[in-house]
């Protein structure tokens, strides 16, 4: 079972979400409106990805489609996220944090 989970961050502006889960073509529908909510309210987030256990090209869409439009901190990447993005070239394009603490550092 897939979760998406909005943890208020007090600590900086950025909204932190934190799916859990797998995430393709079939079930990607409410990370993505989650994202476009908060994208509308403001000017950033941090996706904390520690708890993606597969995500497939449709979910690389999704937060390279993010990245150009605001800014995308993605924290504590698990191994398939790491992998995925690394595989593509995308880890030299977004920010990656390897802690949701320091995701959270302007």
């Amino acid at each position: 079972m897939t979760t998406h989970e909005s943890r208020p961050s007090s600590t900086q502006t950025l909204p932190v979400i934190a799916p859990r889960g797998e995430f393709d073509i079939d079930n990607l529908a409410p990370l993505e409106a989650q994202i476009e909510t908060l994208i509308a309210a403001h000017s950033g987030l941090v996706l904390d990805a520690s708890g993606i256990t597969f995500a497939d090209s449709m979910f690389l869409r999704l937060i390279l489609a993010t990245h150009q439009r605001t800014d995308l901190r993605i924290a504590a990447p698990s191994s398939t996220v790491a992998r995925l993005l690394g595989v593509v070239g995308a880890d030299t394009l977004l920010q990656i944090h390897p802690t949701l603490e320091a995701a959270r550092i302007p």
